[in-house]
Order: C-alpha cells, then sequence, then structure tokens
C-alpha cells in the first residue's frame, strides 16, 4: 500500500486549508466522516475525497463556476 490511507486532524487541516474548530464541526455535522482508533481521531482518504466532492456540488448548486 503506498497511498497514505488514514490522516490526523492536522494533517486534513493543512490539506484542506481548514482551521481547527472548522473541520471539527465539519466531523460533528457528518460532513467529512472520521474513525476513532483508540484516542486518535482519524480521517480516511475516501472521506476527505467524498468531502471535496460535497464542496464541488455546493458550488455548482449555487452556480459558482470553479
Amino acid at each position: 500500500m503506498n497511498a497514505k490511507e488514514l490522516y490526523r486532524v492536522p494533517d486534513v487541516m493543512a490539506l484542506l486549508s481548514l482551521g481547527r474548530s472548522t473541520l471539527y464541526e465539519e466531523l460533528r455535522s457528518g460532513r467529512l466522516r472520521s474513525v476513532r482508533v483508540g484516542r486518535v481521531r482519524l480521517i480516511p482518504a475516501s472521506a476527505i475525497a467524498d468531502y471535496i466532492a460535497l464542496l464541488e456540488r455546493e458550488s455548482d448548486d449555487f452556480g459558482i463556476a470553479s
């Protein structure tokens, strides 16, 4: 397995250019999925891709071209 499959919160904050509180709000709302391994919250790579697709769909819904 070459690609990283699970990311820690600080890594996702950097990847998505989101602040900590915004990221946790997206997790709480269910817009961004995560898993827990022990005490650590991890975000699967597939959840990040799904979240980006959601943002793109929402952008298209509002007529904002990327």
